[in-house]
């Protein structure tokens, strides 16, 4: 571990390097920071700071910038996040809450969070795999055809149509929806099955028929394999960065076309901590190796059903988007467990 002092001189190299994006020499340091020590012990002190890999010396400059493992030794000093002010906690509450399904949650927050860190954003659809039962509700369409609704707790809803081969009974119809709820409320996907063994039981034999329909469906419903999505948002931003990629910004742009990529990259969700910070090598996804991605898992407390972040230059504001990162997926969790 780095003394307090040559921790304090990376720090306030990453800071004017991350607001600059210039190399920072011994007297910028000196002007506009209060280190308590001279040039020389500055000077002195980058130099141990370049032996050790934390940063390197640009060629054509005689400032210093971070390394990798210089931005991974700041970032490990972020002990915490750091709250939002609160206009800034009150207009994401504002903008996530006027969405009306889950898809429009899933757009806004990608919109939201591109704006809020000027970096490429991603969002990844709520997993199946991590969903539970809410509510089933039956609707009857007409005389002979019902709706099923099976509402998730991650805001994903299925819907399926079943054809009845009589007239459909009021009575009946709010048994089933009573015993429905009662038998898979709150299960998790994979109890569902188990749930409806005996639903069909207590029922007259002339309503055997739709009962067994809607048990089919609703196992159709929480068994069916939709493909994992990612949504995608503010890639114009990696324009205003084009000098940071070593070789060129088409690899980049590449490797976040493609939907394999972007779910490995959201893939590593966390209890442990509340935010995740990949950089530049540590990215083992080819194209991305200069670049870092931040992302944080949303849904449960517990358990999260899914995880949403950025990608952006290594020389990004780290405090920053992991403050807006962090706050996004605790707002898109409250929506969802709303919904």
């Amino acid at each position: 571990m780095l003394e307090d002092r040559r921790l304090a001189v990376l720090r306030a190299i990453v800071e004017d390097y991350v607001a600059t994006h210039e190399p920072v020499g011994s007297k910028a340091l000196v002007e506009r920071h209060h280190l308590g020590v001279s040039p020389a012990t500055i000077r002195n002190d980058m130099a141990a700071l370049e032996e050790e890999g934390y940063i390197t010396h640009p060629h054509t400059s005689a400032g210093r910038i971070p390394t990798d493992r210089g931005y991974r030794l700041f970032v490990d000093q972020i002990s915490t996040v750091k709250p939002m002010s609160a206009p800034e906690r009150k207009a994401i509450e504002r903008f996530l809450g006027d969405a009306v399904d889950l898809d429009d949650v899933m757009g806004r927050t990608v919109r939201l969070l591109a704006q809020i860190t000027q970096q490429v954003a991603l969002v990844q659809y709520p997993s199946l795999e991590r969903s539970s039962v809410r509510h089933v509700e039956l609707i009857a369409v007409s005389d002979t055809r019902l709706m099923l609704v099976v509402i998730m707790d991650t805001g994903r809803v299925e819907q399926r149509v079943i054809e009845c081969a009589a007239p459909l009974s009021e009575q009946v119809l709010g048994d089933l929806r009573a015993r429905l709820n009662a038998a898979v409320a709150d299960k998790p996907f994979a109890f569902v099955s188990d749930a409806l063994k005996d639903l069909d039981k207590g029922f007259d034999a002339s309503d055997q028929r739709l009962v067994q329909a809607v048990m089919a469906a609703v196992l159709e419903a929480v068994t069916e394999r939709i493909e994992e999505r990612v949504v995608l948002g503010g890639t114009a931003h990696l324009a205003r960065y084009q000098q940071s990629f070593p070789m060129a910004i088409q690899p980049v742009l590449e490797a976040l076309e493609e939907q394999v990529v972007l779910l490995r990259l959201l893939g590593e969700l966390s209890i442990e901590s509340p935010v995740t910070v990949r950089i530049g090598q540590e990215n083992d996804v080819h194209g991305l190796e200069s670049t870092s991605v931040v992302t944080a898992g949303y849904g449960r407390t517990d358990e999260p059903v899914a995880s949403l972040g950025v990608v952006g230059p290594t020389h990004m504001d780290y405090a920053g988007t992991m403050s807006a990162v962090h706050a996004v997926a605790q707002y898109v969790s409250k929506i969802l467990k709303g919904q």
